[in-house]
């Protein structure tokens, strides 16, 4: 079954980064996924600020605006799909990702399948 990971990046820290994981970690968990054949898919996301949000009306008029804006101190920073047996599996290489440490979070959601 298919589950996409998808990576919240958590607050900054005062020093103006997040310190929770290095480049390191990333490579490893990267590497951690591919090599145990789950890896279907990834990327990870360039900074918010070249973020566009798109919003359609009731009368169909589109109003493009500069980011998205939300009141959060989470970021979606990128996501992986993954194929495994079960959301346990998933929530496994979920809480194995540097995403989840500190004041980041994974959020674990099957691919529906049509």
């Amino acid at each position: 079954m298919k589950y996409m990971l998808l990576i919240n990046a958590g607050s900054v820290d005062a020093g103006g980064g997040a310190a929770e994981c290095t480049v390191e970690d990333w490579v490893v968990y990267d590497k951690a996924v591919k090599d145990a054949g789950i890896f279907v898919s990834g990327e990870s996301l360039a900074d918010l600020v070249t973020a566009t949000a798109v919003r359609v009306a009731a009368d169909g008029t589109r109003v493009v605006t500069d980011g998205p804006f939300a009141e959060t101190r989470e970021v979606l920073g990128g996501f992986y799909v993954i194929d495994v047996p079960d959301l346990d599996v998933a929530l496994d290489w979920a809480a194995r990702c540097p995403g989840a440490l500190g004041s980041g979070s994974v959020v674990v959601r099957p691919i529906a399948e049509f």
